[in-house]
């Protein structure tokens, strides 16, 4: 759905008919909804009828509008005139009911399928989507979008089928009535045509561009609510201020655009549909003819009555744009390729046996590679600890192994099988992630633990996974124990407590490659410690992939891998690697120095 250098935007009619597509599973409603606005549009020239026979019949007291009924031929015409109006007043009701509700039922389902299958989407996009999108635009697209299309849905689609029906059967009426004065209604048409097609790309525009705006406020909100803790500690509060008054004040007057040209599009069309009216009003008492003073005031009324859904069907342009431009944007998302997954290889359990092979890697639109040529051979139950500066590739070779991203060149093995060879969701059974970022979920503390997959282990699994990790002696100290509820994200624990239920996370999955992507980082020396007597045990028989800047996690490693640039230079045991001089020994002279004292001391 993107509009690409060279290539036609979408029509809104296309994009419009693919939104109305959603209809599809709500037919039956559908119909019910459209029989009901029948209904009503069908009461509107009887009301005309009733001013013609009132007319007449102030004239004529023997006229009768059903001469061939009994019942009502007889009635004289105070009785007659007050009981039509009430049937046809019930008649409407019947129809405004059915119409309005059965397409709610309709519109409120449509938007929940979009919803669901924009958030569906989400779930299979790449890596790559999230990389290039920020969270705020992708929340905006969720919420302010859909709601956008939400109006195209319901209120848009309502008045497009009530009134249009309403004009038709007035049109119809009119033309029975007197057909050339209605052809002279027509002539006017195409005037009210030009200007509803200017207004509609002018809204079209304007509604994408309301699009973009709201979702830099969402996003300035966003980091701002998530980051508040860098805003108060470094007084940025001003700064954020601002930037949100700024984007705020941008969306609004992108608002105002667009009521302004609603505002001068609407009466500009309701003068033009008057002055048509003025010049049939000129031309009905000029051309009356043998017409009664009734069929007079019933072409009149009808003509009159003609207006509203007219102008009711030209503002209804600016609510559709508005649509159309909200779901252009939902269907790019739901249009872009979900994570490629050619994958057929499952296996109930692999050992754990890791090699990569001439491994070269470069990010979409990157200049150079940020891993070349990376060749190396994990054992099962080995630890591999990759240690080099930042940017050096490590946390890029961890995201390869389960496949977040796909490299250009070279291979990865597991149980001598190419990664990409494996279903998506099959490798990643294999693999336990543990990184710096702790992703927490506003849940309890077991429900977090047995995440996924995790969800309906034992409790008693979960109790000991959360024991191995030594998470458990702060959670019995928490109010409902394993049952309490955490915050967003664990705002109401501690970094290393939020590290140390992640690592449980891990060892309740029992997969046989852990990988710990600066795992230990945010825990302080007596948390740390436990960890380590957890991921010895951890990692006991599970091929394990460390990167650490800690002394103490990288020295117990089979092997240590040095990085430098995206390039191995150096691999070897701590002490090996010490002894050499190298790249390491310049890194643990520089990083590690802080901890060797007390790492001796543990020796």
């Amino acid at each position: 759905m993107k509009e690409h250098a060279g290539q036609k935007p979408v029509s809104s009619l296309k994009i419009y008919l693919r939104l109305l597509g959603y209809v599809r599973p709500y037919t039956g409603k559908f119909a019910i909804s459209i029989l009901g606005f029948l209904i009503f549009a069908s009461s509107q020239p009887m009301l005309a009828g009733i001013f013609k026979y009132f007319v007449d019949g102030l004239i004529d007291p023997s006229v009768s509008p059903f001469p061939g009924l009994p019942l009502l031929a007889d009635m004289p015409l105070m009785h007659t005139v007050p009981v039509l109006i009430v049937l046809i007043a019930a008649w409407q009701g019947v129809g405004s009911y059915l119409g309005n509700y059965f397409l709610q039922k309709v519109s409120l389902g449509l938007v929940h399928d979009l919803r669901v299958a924009l958030f569906d989407s989400l779930l299979r996009l790449p890596n790559r989507y999230f990389d290039e999108n920020s969270s705020g635009h992708l929340i905006s697209r969720i919420t302010f979008n859909v709601t956008m299309v939400t109006g195209a849905a319901t209120n848009a689609i309502k008045i497009v089928i009530r009134e249009g029906l309403t004009a038709v059967f007035l049109f119809a009426y009119l033309l029975w009535m007197n057909w050339k004065l209605t052809l002279v209604m027509v002539a006017i048409l195409p005037v009210i045509g030009v200007l509803v097609s200017s207004a509609s790309r002018k809204f079209r525009k304007q509604a994408k561009k309301i699009q973009l705006a709201m979702g830099d406020v969402t996003h300035v909100a966003s980091e701002t609510i998530q980051g508040y803790r860098v805003v108060r500690s470094f007084g940025g509060e001003p700064y954020e201020s601002r930037r949100f008054r700024a984007a705020s004040t941008d969306n609004t007057s992108k608002q105002l655009r667009m009521v302004k040209t609603g505002e001068i599009f609407t009466p500009t069309l309701q003068l033009v549909t008057y002055i048509a009216m003025a010049f049939v009003l000129f031309l009905v008492l000029w051309l009356r003819g043998d017409a009664t003073a009734g069929d007079l005031v019933a072409f009149i009324t009808a003509a009159g009555l003609l207006p509203k859904p007219v102008r009711q069907l030209s503002e209804v342009s600016s609510t559709i744009q508005r649509g159309v431009a909200g779901a252009e944007s939902i269907f790019e998302q739901l249009d872009e390729a979900p994570e490629t997954d050619h994958g057929t290889v499952e296996r109930e359990r692999v050992t754990g046996r890791l090699e990569v092979r001439d491994l070269t890697f470069r990010y979409p639109g990157g200049a150079r590679p940020v891993l070349e040529k990376v060749s190396f051979a994990v054992e099962p139950g080995q630890m591999v600890a990759l240690v080099g500066r930042s940017g050096s590739g490590k946390s890029t070779l961890a995201n390869l192994i389960p496949r977040f991203y796909h490299h250009d060149q070279g291979q990865i093995l597991i149980d001598g099988v190419d990664v990409e060879d494996y279903t998506l969701r099959n490798l990643r059974r294999h693999i336990a992630l543990v990184t710096q970022q702790v992703t927490l979920f506003n849940d309890t503390v077991a429900n977090n633990i047995a995440y996924g997959d995790l969800a309906g282990a034992p409790r008693g699994a979960i109790e000991a996974a959360a024991e191995a990790a030594y998470a458990k002696e702060f959670i019995d100290r928490l109010p409902q124990g394993f049952d309490t509820l955490i915050g967003e994200n664990g705002v109401m624990l501690s970094g290393g407590q939020r590290q140390r239920l992640a690592i449980a996370r891990a060892l309740l999955k029992d997969a046989p490659i852990l990988i710990l992507d600066e795992a230990t980082s945010a825990l302080d020396t007596e948390s740390e410690r436990h960890i380590q007597a957890a991921l010895d045990r951890a990692t006991r028989g599970r091929t394990t992939l460390v990167i650490a800047h800690r002394l103490s996690t990288i020295e117990k490693a089979d092997v240590i891998l040095v990085m430098e640039q995206g390039r191995l230079v150096e691999r070897g045991s701590h002490s090996q690697l010490l002894a050499a001089g190298g790249a390491y020994a310049r890194l643990h002279a520089m990083q590690f120095h802080d901890d060797a004292p007390a790492d001796v001391g543990r020796r």
